[in-house]
């Protein structure tokens, strides 16, 4: 690996990391991998994590942002937590609402109860 590709791979570990992605060298990348090219020349790549661990990815990023298991927060805690798994996506995922329920050891309906006070769509 060149020190141009090194440096570059360190550059971007903390963004991998939030999305659950690692970086390939060149002669790894397999169909799916996205290519990373400099200067006209594939140096590496990136590999995504599959779909489905997307919301355990998301989930993790919001414990680490927040300093605690969604589990262990008190309610505003888990309100803020539900606000930024709905800012990034995470309820548009199959069975998200169950495992964010699960997560925090509430019940679904207390996540839709959360996503309509967010989405200005009830009352909680």
């Amino acid at each position: 690996m060149s020190d141009i590709t090194a440096d570059l791979f360190k550059a971007i570990g903390p963004l991998l990391e939030a999305i659950g992605g690692d970086t390939v060298e060149v002669h790894e990348l397999e169909s799916g991998d996205i290519p990373i090219e400099w200067e006209g020349v594939v140096i590496g790549g990136v590999r995504l994590p599959p779909l489905s661990q997307a919301l355990v990815h998301l989930v993790a990023r919001i414990e680490a942002e927040l300093g605690a298991p969604l589990g262990d927060l008190d309610r505003v805690g888990k309100q803020i937590a539900v606000r930024a798994l709905d800012e990034q996506g995470a309820f548009q995922l199959r069975k998200s609402i169950e495992y964010v329920a699960d997560v925090m050891g509430v019940s679904r309906i207390t996540i839709y109860n959360y996503l309509n006070a967010i989405r200005g769509t009830g009352s909680e």
